[in-house]
């Protein structure tokens, strides 16, 4: 796992957060999909770095890599 990713059974329940702080890396995912740039999160979290949020990023992009996906067809 990536330093700057923090899992902890105390912090934000469990949740992945971004080191040394409550935010998720659930929020900073959404955001960004919600169409929000990595300057305006920095805006929005002047505390955080670049580096955070690509961590971030990297560990959704990690999670997903190993998931396994099974089609379902839907009845007609």
């Amino acid at each position: 796992m990536d330093a700057l990713i923090e899992i902890n059974p105390n912090i934000m329940m469990g949740k992945p957060v971004l080191r040394g702080t409550r935010i998720t890396v659930e929020l900073v995912l959404e955001r960004l999909g919600a169409g929000e740039s990595i300057d305006e999160i920095l805006d929005a979290y002047p505390h955080l770095n670049r580096e955070a949020i690509l961590a971030a990023i990297r560990f959704g992009a990690d999670v997903l890599k190993n998931e396994v996906f099974l089609p379902v067809s839907s009845a007609a």
